[in-house]
């Protein structure tokens, strides 16, 4: 019999429904699986007793012959950059560490109404700002996947939704939230072999979630498979009032809709993202998943997307910028920890505050930001990064009067060790280039594993697609999995 920690969403939530397994054993046996792996580091604070209360609930139900959510008996972990009732939620930062929110995030009130259950709150880069997740106060998250040969080297998870990915490519979880704001679902899920979707920007609330930059941030799912997270996602999207961003649109039925059949379907090959540097192996992999989608019946056209080089410079101008504004709030004041030198006045007790509070990588990126925004800098630097996201926008627009989606490489290198690229801000920043401009533009993404390099590491392939066809996306995503017939794990050294 299959261990029941090895099925995703759809198994979980059909076993459960058809009387195979109860919702309770599902969640003893994810809570036995969190325990176990400390070592992992992905979690910053464990419910077991939530993802229990939730799961004997949805047994009730079942038993009393209720119509059960679309979710319902599946334990998931949550980032902790959503906001959860009386569970501790920090961004991974020690400005936020002992915060306990009185109110629920609406994505994820909207997963626990379609049953799920919540097995803790997951580590990551502190305040989503980092792509290693080595950025977090809670300690570095341990990727489960090792080098090929013996080596024993730690290896990143990608970030800033580390936690999510280890979480899930481990078994901890069977799904898990994410959040995207320049790649963070897409780059986490490639490291992992998981997959991950960054929907349109405003189909899922931001409302009750920590903000970076707002007008990139955006919520998603990270499980398993493609189809696992298009029930995810169908659970976490709707229109939400609270934010002035969502769109007011129904939510399609995603997973009914999926079809791997692309006859009369047209994919795009940007050439820009042929970059000197990439990983031959990585580009080995974009050309074996442009047979594939050949193979389900696509077109395969050439697109061009000219202002690809001036995306991560304009995503690194208006990120932080954005960043400063919104965690200008953390001041010691109102919430989280507070410094108060002796002797010292109001200013001291910001200043000293936000020294102890912020790590590095978030100063870094608010000295940055405050810098493009200040007089006599704002047009040089923020307001040319906004015409180039503008750019970046039509480029897309005007690829997609020739093609339906685009194919392209998730990541320039499978996952890196530990440490290799910490000293190199710029290096680490360079992991989100094919990433961030699918963000800057709004658009639907999703990163699907397609197989492993000669170091038994993962690889992801991206598919970016039109604002609100997150269907073109699931279904070119599901002829790459049906095809690339991922099935690698990590070996489970941490228990």
């Amino acid at each position: 019999m299959t261990d029941i920690t090895d099925l995703g969403v759809a198994a979980i939530r059909t076993g459960v429904a058809q009387g195979d397994f109860s919702a309770r054993e599902v969640a003893e046996g994810f809570n036995a699986n969190v325990a176990a792996a400390s070592a992992l580091n992905a979690f910053i604070v464990t419910t077991p007793e939530k993802a229990l209360e939730a799961a004997d609930k949805v047994d009730a139900d079942r038993a009393a012959g209720k119509t059960l959510g679309s979710m319902a008996g599946v334990p998931i972990g949550m980032k902790d950059l959503f906001a959860t009732d009386g569970v501790q939620t920090t961004a991974a930062s020690h400005i936020l560490e002992g915060f306990v929110p009185q109110y629920e995030s609406t994505v994820s009130s909207n997963l626990w109404a379609a049953g799920a259950g919540m097995l803790g709150k997951l580590n990551l880069d502190q305040f989503a700002m980092g792509s290693s997740n080595e950025t977090s106060y809670f300690g570095n998250v341990i990727s489960p996947w090792k080098r090929s040969g013996g080596s024993n080297a730690q290896m990143s998870p990608g970030g800033s939704s580390g936690g999510s990915s280890t979480a899930v490519s481990a078994r901890l979880a069977p799904a898990a939230t994410g959040t995207d704001t320049g790649g963070s679902i897409r780059q986490p899920a490639a490291f992992t072999g998981i997959t991950g979707i960054k929907p349109t920007y405003g189909r899922c609330s931001r409302w009750g979630v920590v903000a970076f930059a707002s007008s990139l941030d955006q919520a998603g799912p990270m499980a398993h498979d493609v189809r696992d997270c298009a029930i995810m996602l169908g659970a976490m999207a709707g229109f939400d009032p609270k934010d002035s961003t969502s769109l007011d649109l129904p939510v399609p039925d995603w997973e009914g809709e999926l079809n791997s059949d692309l006859k009369g379907k047209r994919v795009g090959i940007p050439r820009e993202y042929r970059m000197d540097g990439t990983d031959p192996e990585i580009l080995k992999s974009w050309d074996d998943g442009i047979a594939w989608l050949k193979d389900a019946g696509a077109e395969v056209v050439d697109v061009r997307l000219p202002n690809t080089k001036y995306a991560l410079p304009a995503y690194y101008i208006i990120a932080p910028a954005e960043a400063s504004s919104n965690l200008a709030r953390y001041d010691g004041v109102r919430y989280g920890l507070r410094d108060l030198p002796e002797g010292s006045g109001l200013q001291d007790m910001y200043a000293a505050t936000r020294a102890e509070g912020f790590g590095d990588e978030v100063k870094r990126r608010v000295l940055i930001g405050t810098y493009v925004l200040s007089a006599g800098y704002y047009d040089a630097y923020y307001t040319q990064a906004q015409k180039i996201r503008a750019l970046v926008a039509k480029d897309f627009e005007d690829a997609f009067q020739k093609c339906d989606v685009i194919l392209a490489p998730t990541t320039p290198t499978a996952s890196f060790g530990l440490g290799e690229k910490s000293d190199d801000p710029l290096a680490m920043y360079l992991n989100d280039v094919f990433a961030v401009p699918a963000s800057l533009a709004g658009l639907p993404a999703m990163s699907v594993p397609c197989g492993v390099n000669g170091e038994g590491l993962p690889l992801g392939l991206q598919i970016i697609g039109r604002a609100f066809d997150e269907q073109g996306v699931l279904n070119a995503g599901l002829a790459i999995e049906e095809r690339a017939n991922f099935t690698a794990k990590p070996d489970r050294w941490w228990v």
